[in-house]
């Protein structure tokens, strides 16, 4: 892979697309196009009622809006409502953008008209469209990743809370019996004070329990200093590998998470930033690697969300970018992801980046 530069993604990658045309003669030119850009497991339908009885296993529908039996939006409808429909580019006339965007309304992942930039712009589509639901798929993980740590934050606080809660008044109803146990001799008076007293503790243990059980809404309380919780940083299966400090610089909250989740299941210790001067604070006192989100290739947009690193460090810099990317390399950025990026790449790219070792 050469430093500076996304690696490109296979396109033999096992994928199916169904091509929805009945124009023999697009359907030809598709078919070689697909072919030429190595995607080899193509089925056509020259219906929508076809391409519906040939969705299984299919990634992408690539759909033409005039089909013989019905439209383009409606067979986009009735694939929605399958589970864990496929992708589906809709395939327009040129000129018609007010249709591509009606289409992309109603959930079509993408648009391409019938023109002479075809054959360039087919590839480069359905690899976005592939990297971006990639992208939402990591997404869910994170979204994953975050209630499980949740819950086990939950889970530690509530054990916290028992003990705390239950610890007083089992004591003093074990040491009530005690008592009752020592001294056969005891008075009736003492006898039934000692028991009240072991009744009260025991209905105090039940009250609480009742309130475990009615909880809705859990609220944390710091009790003392010190007091051992779950290590939430060693949840769930990240890598054994520790590859230092990644400090992340990301304003877009999803790609933050997805970013994240990655870095850590990749060996990262991941702490989030909120502007480049912080970021510059941080990354001076021991980074591995720093992840900045740039601007786009407009004029006046950072290339590197504000951060300027030195000449001189001992970390690796990779931007995500909208462009091509140019600016942040020429700002310092070793290495550049294009947006949508795809996570598997960008995990590779990020440890072989770092040395890929511990």
């Amino acid at each position: 892979m050469t430093e500076g530069t996304a690696a490109p993604i296979e396109p033999g990658t096992p994928r199916k697309v169904l091509l929805v045309d009945d124009d023999p003669v697009m359907v030809r030119l598709v078919r070689k196009i697909l072919a030429d850009n190595g995607f080899r497991s193509v089925v056509h339908a020259a219906t929508g009622r076809e391409a519906l009885d040939q969705l299984e296993g299919v990634d992408v529908v690539l759909l033409d809006h005039q089909l013989p039996d019905t439209t383009g939006l409606e067979v986009l409808e009735a694939i929605r409502t399958r589970p864990q429909p496929p992708a589906v580019i809709l395939v327009t006339a040129h000129g018609n953008e007010s249709l591509a965007a009606t289409a992309l309304r109603r959930g079509a992942d993408d648009y391409l008209a019938k023109d002479l930039s075809l054959a360039e712009l087919l590839p480069q589509v359905l690899e976005r469209v592939r990297r971006t639901r990639e992208l939402r798929k990591a997404l869910g993980a994170a979204e994953r990743d975050l209630m499980r740590a949740e819950r086990l934050a939950a889970i530690g606080e509530m054990t916290v809370t028992l003990h705390h809660e239950i610890n007083n008044p089992l004591m003093a109803a074990f040491a009530h019996v005690e008592l009752l146990l020592a001294d056969p001799a005891m008075t009736a008076e003492s006898r039934k004070e000692t028991l009240t007293s072991v009744r009260d503790a025991l209905h105090r243990i039940r009250d609480i329990m009742r309130r475990v059980g009615d909880l809705r809404d859990i609220r944390s309380k710091s009790y003392a200093t010190g007091v051992q919780m779950v290590d939430l940083a060693d949840v769930g299966p990240a890598s054994m590998v520790r590859r230092g400090m990644a400090l992340v610089l990301v304003t877009d909250e999803d790609l933050a998470r997805i970013v994240a989740v990655l870095l850590k299941h990749a060996g990262f210790e991941v702490e989030r930033v909120e502007d480049g001067a912080a970021l510059e604070r941080r990354a001076a006192s021991g980074a591995h690697l720093v992840v900045a989100q740039g601007g786009t290739d407009a004029a006046g947009a950072h290339p590197l969300g504000g951060f300027l690193p030195p000449a001189i460090r001992s970390y690796r810099v990779v931007a995500l970018v909208s462009g091509d990317g140019t600016g942040a390399l020429t700002a310092g950025a070793d290495h550049v992801v294009v947006l949508p990026f795809d996570p598997g790449a960008f995990t590779a790219e990020v440890i072989e980046l770092t040395g890929g070792g511990s």
